[in-house]
């Protein structure tokens, strides 16, 4: 049986449906992730783009360059602004969902990686097991 797991915005116009397991899943600290989510990281999680469907609503875009220097195609709903997904110029045939927008919201996939460890809470603490880097890997922010 294939993992099937949905998702979607805070109002429910935007759903969607990923398949298969993550191709990576990662906590982040740089000022995207921490301004996407108004919080001190983001939980990425990174789906091949052909294990990625999206059931109903409408997405904005928005392009930045990001703490890497590189560019992030961030989407949203339209509605309420609820950030879903994005895609990396570093990482070409992905996506990555918004691990917060999963159904239920307690489902959650185990972190394999920290990056911008640089910019994260002294408080935070980053569980055992997981690789941690300063920057982004294989960047000059590294």
């Amino acid at each position: 049986m294939e993992d099937l797991h949905e998702g979607g915005c805070v109002c429910g116009q935007v759903r969607y449906r990923t398949t298969g397991k993550p191709k990576r899943v990662s906590l982040c600290s740089c000022t995207w992730c921490t301004k996407r989510t108004g919080s001190a990281l983001g939980v990425s999680v990174y789906f091949a783009e052909q294990d990625v469907e999206f059931l109903s609503g409408k997405l904005k875009s928005h392009r930045l360059t990001s703490d890497a220097g590189r560019w992030i195609e961030s989407q949203f709903c339209e509605n309420c602004g609820t950030a879903l997904t994005w895609t990396l110029e570093f990482l070409p045939g992905h996506r990555g969902m918004a691990g917060g927008t999963f159904d239920p919201p307690t489902f959650w996939y185990e972190p394999e990686r920290f990056v911008f460890m640089r910019s994260k809470p002294e408080w935070l603490s980053v569980p055992k097991g997981v690789d941690c880097f300063a920057g982004m890997p294989g960047s000059a922010s590294e």
